[in-house]
């Protein structure tokens, strides 16, 4: 961690994230590469009970062998630790293609993984150009010498690169795009449920795949959360993540905050209310307030699609079944968050949810202990835990025979 401060700064330099936040980030990558370097020592096979007593049945596990990576620039530090630490563990050379909005954290790692003795050619960063990527993307689902694909980023490109890779028959693990549900039910505690809304919707500005990207708040509890909520929103802090007390740094580019504006006026004029914010900041910047919207509908376009920004729309529901019909009625399916006070609700709820994470009580899911990834068209794969070393490997069946 004696590099934390240089990387974390570097990391704030590139995309905007504040400097205190940016050095979570990079406790939480380094995270990874102590996990994984563990995990290297559990790659276990089996021994196979054999129906003949002549025969023994054994499976050892072994690397797939070289993985391309795409990893996107909202976690350009830690996305690349949890997927290349995975794979290094297991035996696997990588070739790692950063977003082209950050290549210079990727690059640091790749300097710091040789410094630590990783041998030439086992980390590789290929950098490019915006207009370059989707052919280097092509090249590396494409190539005959990669074995397997690891994708961070929209569900969109991910269904471009699934094509692409399909023709070799590679392996696949995609984290896709998401369209979180934050439910709060009037059994929930509302300074708590609020705590966790803020953890969970401003975090790197709204910027993540597990951001909640619908507020569902039940009709009883709806004006106290809203309120409460209002009042901590009003405690954000925008400006350069370099300033002191600065929570909410800029959005990556000119096209994030205008399809965060176009979310909002879609809203409005459908019959939603802004609570607070709703603009940008100054008339060229990447700033955008960090905003509230009330009234909000199934038919809004912020209700639909992933906003990536700092847009949290609020939708009342009356019943249970109401909340989780809203909450799975979307082809995404990466996370979801609610707040119950009922034990056996609780059970039910997180039962019923179309998500490969559930918070329960709880705004923040990501552990390096614990499995990332989704279902429906969120993605393929898990990374993180016990689970995610095994993406980079292969089960092969021996069988001796003569005993």
């Amino acid at each position: 961690m004696e590099n934390q401060e240089d990387l974390a700064k570097l990391l704030t330099a590139e995309m905007g994230k504040p400097l205190a936040e940016a050095r979570g980030e990079i406790v939480y990558g380094a995270g990874f590469v102590e996990w994984f370097s563990e995990e290297a020592r559990r790659i276990y096979g089996d021994t196979i009970p054999s129906p003949a007593s002549n025969k023994r049945l054994v499976t050892i596990k072994q690397p797939v062998g070289v993985a391309g990576m795409i990893t996107p620039w909202n976690f350009p530090n830690a996305m690349i630790t949890r997927k290349a630490s995975a794979a290094i563990a297991a035996g696997c050379s990588v070739v790692i293609k950063p977003s082209e909005d950050t290549p210079y954290s990727a690059l640091a790692l790749c300097e710091l993984g040789s410094q630590a003795g990783i041998p030439p050619g086992v980390l590789n960063i290929i950098t490019s150009s915006r207009e370059k990527t989707p052919s280097v993307g092509k090249l590396l689902c494409e190539h005959p010498l990669v074995s397997k694909i690891s994708f961070t980023g929209s569900t969109a490109v991910g269904k471009i690169l699934l094509k692409q890779s399909a023709a070799s028959v590679k392996r696949v693990s995609m984290e896709l795009g998401g369209n979180a549900a934050f439910i709060v039910f009037d059994s929930a505690n509302v300074d708590a449920a609020v705590a966790g809304a803020m953890a969970s919707k401003f975090r790197c500005s709204g910027q993540t795949c597990v951001c909640s990207n619908r507020i569902l708040v039940q009709e009883g509890i709806h004006d106290r959360f809203t309120d409460t909520f209002k009042s901590a929103v009003a405690k954000l802090k925008v400006g350069d993540g370099f300033e002191d007390g600065v929570t909410q740094g800029p959005l990556i580019n000119s096209s994030a905050v205008e399809k965060v504006e176009s979310h909002v006026r879609d809203a409005v004029s459908k019959g939603a209310v802004v609570v607070t914010g709703g603009k940008r900041l100054g008339d060229k910047t990447n700033f955008f307030q960090p905003t509230i919207l009330t009234g909000v509908k199934q038919d809004m376009v912020c209700a639909k699609e992933e906003t990536f920004g700092p847009l949290a729309p609020i939708m009342k529901f009356k019943t249970e079944d109401e909340a989780i019909a809203i909450a799975n009625s979307t082809s995404s399916g990466l996370a979801g968050y609610f707040f119950s006070g009922d034990t056996s609700q609780i059970w039910r709820i997180a039962e019923r949810l179309q998500v490969g994470m559930v918070g329960i009580n709880e705004g923040i899911l990501s552990s390096v202990e614990a499995p990332f990834g989704g279902v429906k068209e969120s993605g393929i794969g898990r990374e993180g835990s016990k689970y995610g070393i095994d993406e980079y490997l292969q089960i092969k069946y021996l069988c001796f025979g003569g005993i």
